[in-house]
C-alpha cells in the first residue's frame, strides 16, 4: 500500500478522533473525569503522569483492540469482503439512521445500565490509583461515549478494509490518540474544569446538526448496497440531493426557523450562529453545483460513480475518443489484445471502492491518461460484486499478484504475461503515466 495513501488515512483518522470530541456524548465526560482524577490524584508530579497515561491508554486500547479484533478475525480479505457485502452495509446505514434519530431526539440510545454498572463498580472498588483501576475507567468512559464515537470509528473500519490488517492500526491508534489527549491532560490538570464551558442548551444544537450530518452519512452505505444490487436508486443525484438536502435543514435549524422537543428557547439568533449558518449554506450551494455535472473533487471518491449505466450497471459510457472498456470479462479482453497486438490495462477496482473512485475521476480523466490509455485494450475487472464472478475475479487478483487491494492496476502484455503493477492511489499524474509507459 503506499506510504501516501496510508498517510493520508492516518490524517483523517486524527481529523475523525477530533470531530468526535465535539459529539453530546462525549463533552459531558469531562466534569466526570476530573471528579474521578480530583479523588484519585497523586501527590507528585510523576505519579500524576502515570496515572493520566494510564487513563489514556485505556482509552486507546479499546479502539485500537477493536480494530485489530477485526483485522485479525477476517483478514484483509474478509474485511473487504464484509465491508462490501450488502446486508452490511444495510445494516451500517440502520445503525447511522438510529444513531441520527437518537441525537434528533426521537428516542435516546445507551448501553444496557447493568453492563455500566458492572464496570463502574469495577472501577470504584479497586485500589486508589491502580493499574487496572484506572485503566477500566478508560474503558468505561469509551464505552459511555459510544453512541457518539460509532459512527466515526465504523467509518474508519470500513475505509480501512480497502486494504491489509495495518490500515485498521493505523486508523484505530491515529483515532484514539486524539480521542484520548484531552482527558489525558484533564487528568493532569482538574482545576481546568473551572475554565470549561458548561453543558446546556447549546449542546441540544450539536446534537441535531451530527444528527443530520448521520442522516447524510448513511447514504453513502446505503448507495453501496444499491450499486451491488443494481438498484439504480441511490445514484449520485440522488445522494447529492440527500446531502445537500441535510445541509439546508441544518442551516435552517441553527437559525431558529423549527425547533426540536428538546430543545430550549433560542430567543435571538446569535453572531456564531449566523456565522456557522452561512458556512453550512456555502458547502450546500457547492454540493448543488455537483448535480449539475462539475467535479466535486476528493468528495466524488464517496459519491456513486456518474458514468455507471442506468440500466445495468455493466456498461461504462465512454467518449468517443476513449478505447471502451471490457467489463467482468478477462479472457475477452486478453483474446483481443492478442489479436490486435495490444497490451492489457487491467483495472482491479469495487462497486464500494472510493479510492477507486478517486482515481476514475481525477487521474483517468486527465487527457494526458486518456491517450495513453487507448494504446490498451482495457478490462475493469469487479470484485466486490455479488455473484460468483466477483468471487473468481478476487481470487485471480490474490493469487496472480498476491493482494486483493482495490484499486490495484496490472499491465500485461499482448501474450498475458505480467509488465507491472501500481496498488493504491497517486495524485501524481506524470508518475501514472510513466507507469503506463512500461507497456510498450
Amino acid at each position: 500500500m503506499p506510504t501516501g495513501s496510508m498517510l493520508h488515512y492516518f490524517w483523517l483518522s486524527l481529523g475523525m478522533g477530533a470531530l468526535s470530541l465535539l459529539t453530546p456524548c462525549v463533552f459531558p465526560m469531562v466534569p466526570i473525569t476530573v471528579s474521578f482524577f480530583a479523588s484519585h490524584s497523586s501527590r507528585t508530579r510523576s505519579g500524576a503522569v502515570r496515572v493520566a497515561a494510564l487513563y489514556g491508554l485505556g482509552i486507546m486500547f479499546t479502539f485500537v483492540a477493536l480494530g485489530m479484533f477485526l483485522a485479525v478475525v477476517f483478514g484483509a480479505s474478509g474485511i473487504n469482503k464484509l465491508a462490501s457485502n450488502p446486508w452490511v452495509n444495510l445494516a451500517i446505514t440502520g445503525v447511522f439512521l438510529a444513531f441520527a434519530l437518537s441525537l434528533l431526539g426521537v428516542f435516546f440510545l445507551q448501553l444496557p445500565p447493568s453492563l455500566m454498572n458492572r464496570l463502574n463498580r469495577a472501577t470504584t472498588e479497586k485500589q486508589e490509583g491502580s493499574i487496572l483501576g484506572i485503566m477500566l475507567m478508560g474503558l468505561t468512559f469509551s464505552l459511555t461515549s459510544f453512541t457518539c464515537t460509532a459512527p466515526f470509528v465504523g467509518t474508519l473500519l470500513v475505509l480501512a478494509s480497502q486494504g491489509n490488517w495495518r490500515w485498521p492500526l493505523v486508523g484505530m491508534v491515529g483515532f484514539s490518540f486524539v480521542f484520548a489527549l484531552p482527558f489525558f491532560l484533564l487528568a493532569l490538570v482538574p482545576q481546568f474544569m473551572s475554565q470549561m464551558p458548561r453543558a446546556g442548551g447549546w449542546m441540544n444544537s450539536v446534537k441535531v446538526v451530527m444528527g443530520f450530518l448521520e442522516i447524510a452519512a448513511a447514504m453513502k452505505f446505503l448507495s453501496n448496497a444499491d450499486l451491488i444490487w443494481h438498484w439504480n436508486i441511490f445514484t449520485r443525484t440522488t445522494v447529492l440531493c440527500i446531502w445537500t438536502g441535510c445541509l439546508l435543514m441544518i442551516v435552517a435549524y441553527l437559525l431558529g426557523w423549527f425547533r426540536f422537543d428538546h430543545d430550549t428557547e433560542l430567543g435571538a439568533v446569535s453572531g456564531p450562529r449566523v456565522v456557522f449558518s452561512l458556512l453550512v449554506l456555502a458547502a450546500a450551494i457547492w454540493l448543488a453545483n455537483g448535480l449539475t455535472g462539475h467535479s466535486l473533487g476528493d468528495l466524488d471518491a464517496f459519491l456513486p460513480p456518474a458514468e455507471v449505466d442506468a440500466a445495468s450497471h455493466a456498461e461504462v459510457a465512454a467518449a468517443s475518443t476513449e478505447a471502451p472498456w471490457i467489463l467482468n470479462d478477462l479472457q475477452t479482453g486478453l483474446a483481443q489484445a492478442k489479436t490486435e497486438g495490444r497490451p492489457v490495462f487491467i483495472d482491479f477496482t469495487g462497486y464500494t471502492c472510493t479510492n477507486c473512485r478517486w482515481m476514475e475521476q481525477n487521474i483517468f480523466s486527465k487527457p494526458k491518461i486518456k491517450g495513453d490509455m487507448n494504446r490498451f485494450v482495457k478490462v475493469r475487472l469487479y470484485t466486490d460484486g455479488d455473484g460468483e464472478v466477483y468471487s473468481k475475479q478476487q481470487d485471480y487478483e490474490d493469487k496472480t499478484f498476491g493482494t486483493v487491494a482495490l484499486p490495484l492496476y496490472a499491465l500485461l502484455d499482448s501474450n498475458g504475461n505480467t509488465i507491472d503493477t501500481s496498488a493504491g492511489v497517486t495524485r501524481d499524474v506524470s508518475a501514472f503515466s510513466t507507469f503506463l509507459a512500461k507497456a510498450k
